[in-house]
């Protein structure tokens, strides 16, 4: 005969036994993951690690996103060449055309005019050379230098006293007195060109040089745009005239 009673029903089944006390044990341990989790919720403590962590990653997050400066200012054309008012040496109907932003106190730019003379001279019927004023802030006499030689264009001498401040600054010996004792000597009259220097009657001018070549990217002096392509610095001649061809072909 067959026992009917639970004990022995499980007596008589092993592996529903098996199972059984399987069941147990897990939800036991289910229970007691659940109280400890409602107790741990409960005291604040969960809610602020987990209110931590999503902080945590939303930060990761920012943090490895690319920076963008949205108010950089983005560098617009140079201004083309107007003959009524730049200062141009070389061929009229140029094929390339150099547009230089200088600082008549810039030792780089004495060194870089030699590169543009010889451009000038070794491409006499390709090669434009335009001369704008790029004074920079650091340079004490930048400033009046550039006016005397827009005060000097007034009278037809722009190059001629361009070509002496560029010795001057190369002296070391760059004043207003100075510029007034170059005006006689290229024979301009004097006191023209004094009122003019003195009123800073051509600071406009410079002015609106140094404001055009910022907008078109200009940083330093000397730059120079050779058919609108900036090249910075003082740069051999060599490299001048390869870009020169470059052009040309």
């Amino acid at each position: 005969m067959f026992d009917h009673t639970p004990e022995s029903a499980f007596q008589n089944h092993p592996k529903l036994m098996f199972y059984l006390g399987l069941f147990i044990g897990v939800s036991s341990v289910t229970t007691l993951v659940l109280a400890l989790m409602v107790g741990w919720l409960l005291s604040g403590k969960g809610i602020l690690s987990l209110n931590a962590g999503i902080n945590n990653q939303a930060a990761a997050e920012v943090q490895a996103a690319p920076t963008v400066d949205d108010t950089a200012p983005v560098a617009g054309p140079v201004p083309a060449v107007d003959p009524s008012t730049d200062h141009i040496k070389g061929a009229v109907n140029a094929k390339v055309t150099l547009i230089e932003y200088s600082d008549f106190e810039c030792p780089y730019c004495t060194k870089h005019r030699s590169s543009l003379d010889q451009a000038v001279a070794e491409f006499p019927n390709d090669v434009q050379l335009v001369y704008r004023h790029f004074p920079l802030s650091f340079h004490a006499n930048a400033q009046k230098a550039a006016e005397a030689s827009e005060c000097a264009a007034k009278q037809g001498k722009f190059w001629e006293m361009h070509d002496k401040i560029f010795e001057a600054s190369g002296a070391g010996t760059m004043s207003v007195d100075k510029w007034k004792e170059l005006a006689r000597g290229l024979g301009l009259d004097g006191a023209k060109f004094d009122a003019c220097l003195d009123s800073g009657e051509t600071a406009d001018r410079v002015a609106q040089n140094l404001d055009e070549g910022s907008y078109a990217g200009v940083g330093g002096t000397p730059a120079t745009f050779v058919n609108g392509q900036l090249v910075e610095g003082a740069v051999p001649y060599e490299t001048l005239k390869a870009m020169i061809q470059a052009e040309l072909q």
